[in-house]
């Protein structure tokens, strides 16, 4: 592109006019007479047309007025889309957080419901495994060996009277066997406060590890009166 110098242009059109001017006063037959000639091109537009240096520095000044604005719209379009970007991150964190709660809570409340149907099951398993009759033929039918039976007997009735609910009011002590505390049953079974199939086989157990048959249980009760 040309730059068109507008200095240039304004003398010549006042060199024109000048022309013009010189060539009317001689043709009105004023000879002799001196001509003046207004430069009104100079006086107009050389006044107010800027000069190369300050229409470049004009042009430049646009120039940095639009980078600027540029850069600015620029940094405002970065800010923006990493706030969105914050944003996004923030809520794909939060229902990451949100679905590893929900799945914590799911797994926690179908352990318990396993948990549950697992006691259910073994409770009926217990129940179904009670022999039947009265509570001495449970006894008899857990422990077996009839002398054995008869020695377990001897016992019971002087610490229960067959009472599987039978509590001492001094010490504490349980069930058919007494046990003290009655909670040590619950090795045996969960059910040890109702079930007398729970005591029977606790106090067996007990009977064989202490003193190693119903029978030795039974000696040493009657000579201590106690076991």
């Amino acid at each position: 592109m040309t730059r068109i110098s507008v200095r240039g242009v304004a003398v010549a059109s006042a060199t024109a006019v000048t022309a013009v001017g010189a060539v009317v006063g001689a043709a009105s037959g004023s000879e002799g007479t001196t001509v003046q000639t207004v430069d009104v091109a100079s006086a107009t537009l050389l006044a107010d047309a800027p000069s190369g240096t300050q229409a470049q520095a004009v042009s430049d000044a646009f120039v940095r007025q639009a980078t600027a604005q540029q850069v600015s719209a620029d940094a405002a379009a970065k800010k923006a889309a990493e706030e969105s970007a914050r944003q996004k991150a923030a809520a794909d964190a939060q229902a990451k957080a949100d679905a590893d709660k929900a799945a914590k809570a799911a797994e926690e409340a179908k352990r318990k419901a396993d948990q549950e149907a697992a006691n259910r099951d073994a409770a009926r398993t217990a129940l179904a495994a009670i022999p039947s009759g009265s509570v001495q033929q449970i006894a008899a039918q857990i422990i077996g060996d009839p002398t054995q039976f008869s020695c377990f007997s001897q016992i019971v009735k002087r610490e229960s009277g067959w009472d599987y609910t039978a509590t001492n009011a001094s010490s504490g002590a349980y069930g058919l066997v007494q046990a003290l505390p009655g909670s040590k049953m619950a090795s045996v079974g969960a059910d040890w406060r109702t079930n007398p199939a729970t005591q029977i086989k606790w106090g067996l157990n007990y009977m064989n590890s202490r003193y190693g048959s119903p029978c030795g249980a039974w000696s040493f009760w009657q000579a201590h009166s106690w076991y």
